[in-house]
Formats: structure tokens, C-alpha cells, sequence
């Protein structure tokens, strides 16, 4: 009886020792907030607001992934873009997540939503890539491909070349966006990580689009293409 006991009481040991070394070593709920753009545009003498940020929770294998993005005219005093997608990623190898959910865009008049898929991850030489699909309400598919790579200066300094490329499969009527090469975004900026936490920074931004996607921005008499003069703000928590 008494070997049975202290049996009984070594695999309860053994059960909460493990259950201990999980919790230190993944087996847990985190969390992590990242802004990767706060700033201030201004091209032509005008400024817009641009955002940037990303969070997820959950344990190693999956995550609650939430992204957004926007743009806000400080002239017309109003939100120009604006893009928030919530959704479900899962690790399927120790640098890439699978993940998929839901995208919704809001402009000024008009809301649209879109089934969302993709990748997330570091590719070889260190290139941070999300690359995504898009499945609007109407049917039509589109994609975005974003890069970025950071070239460490110094421990502190850091300058990131960013690009983004969007390509629409079908024409997709409702949201003006045309078929092919849509929208190209070009970035440089030049960090300084006072804390790793907190890092100002200033850099030069470019975008323009293309065929159909231009036309329906020329015919709303929007600018097709533009340079930009870019100070902000990248955290994380």
C-alpha cells in the first residue's frame, strides 16, 4: 500500500512538473502589439496620418491575428483608407502561419468585405513577407504582396526598405478596382530604437497605380501617383 502511495504521489509530482515546464517553455497565452507605422505624410504641402499596426494573442501553434490600416486627410478632415481584418493563425512550420478570416475596407460612403488567406513569415535572408488573397462579396479575387527587410546600421539604427504590390484576378466592379497590377507602395525609412520599444523615424514613400485601378482614381479626381516625405513612430508592447 505505501509503494502505491508514494507512486501515486511521484506521478502527481511528475504531472505538475510538467505542467509547470509547459507553461515556461510555450505551453501558455501571450500576446504582442506591434505599430509598425505611425506618421505623418506630406507630399505637395499636403499631410495625411498613416497607420500601420498588427497584434495577435494565443500560444505557439495558434493565434487570434488582428491587422490595420488606414489613411486620414488632415485637410478634407476625413478617413481617406481605412482596412481591418481579424484572423485565425496557425504555425505550420517554425517560420511561416497560415492564416485566414475576414478583411473589411471603409471609405467615406461605402463598406466592403472580403474572405482573407494567406502567409505570414521570414523568408530566407530575413525578408518579413505577408502575402495574402482576397475573395470580395461579388466573387473576385485579389491578392497583396508586402516585404520588408531591415539592414542594421548600427545596434540602433536601422533602415527598412518596404514594398507592397496588389493585384486583382478579375475586375471588381463594386470597390473600382481593376484587373492586373492595381497598386504599388515603395518605402525607405531610417529608424533610430531609442529603447527597442520606441523608434522615431523618417523616410521617403512612394505609390501609383495601374491600369483600370488609375483610371477610376483620375475619374473621382484623385491623385494616380505620389511622393511623400515621411516622419513617425514604430512600437511594439
Amino acid at each position: 500500500m505505501m509503494i502505491q502511495e508514494a507512486a501515486a504521489q511521484n506521478d502527481s509530482t511528475m504531472a505538475l512538473s510538467t505542467t509547470m515546464v509547459q507553461k515556461m517553455h510555450g505551453d501558455s497565452i501571450n500576446f504582442l502589439l506591434i505599430g509598425e507605422r505611425l506618421e505623418n505624410q506630406n507630399h505637395h504641402g499636403d499631410n495625411d496620418l498613416i497607420w500601420e499596426a498588427q497584434g495577435w494573442i494565443g500560444g505557439d501553434i495558434n493565434k487570434l491575428w488582428m491587422k490595420t490600416e488606414g489613411q486620414y486627410s488632415r485637410e478634407r478632415s476625413d478617413t481617406k483608407e481605412f482596412e481591418l481584418q481579424a484572423l485565425w493563425s496557425h504555425a505550420v512550420s517554425p517560420f511561416w502561419d497560415f492564416q485566414a478570416g475576414w478583411r473589411h475596407d471603409a471609405e467615406v460612403d461605402n463598406g466592403f468585405d472580403y474572405l482573407t488567406f494567406g502567409f505570414l513569415g521570414l523568408a530566407p535572408y530575413w525578408f518579413e513577407v505577408d502575402a495574402a488573397a482576397f475573395v470580395s462579396e461579388e466573387g473576385a479575387l485579389s491578392a497583396r504582396l508586402e516585404a520588408e527587410y531591415e539592414l542594421r546600421i548600427t545596434q540602433r539604427l536601422i533602415l527598412q526598405p518596404r514594398v507592397e504590390l496588389n493585384f486583382g484576378f478579375e475586375k471588381d466592379n463594386e470597390a473600382g478596382m481593376g484587373r492586373g497590377l492595381q497598386k504599388t507602395h515603395l518605402g525607405l525609412r531610417l529608424r533610430y530604437e531609442i529603447v527597442r520599444e520606441y523608434a522615431p523615424y523618417v523616410g521617403f514613400a512612394w505609390e501609383k497605380s495601374f491600369g483600370e485601378s488609375a483610371l477610376t482614381l483620375g475619374a473621382r479626381a484623385e491623385k494616380v501617383s505620389e511622393a511623400s516625405v515621411v516622419a513617425g513612430l514604430r512600437f511594439w508592447y
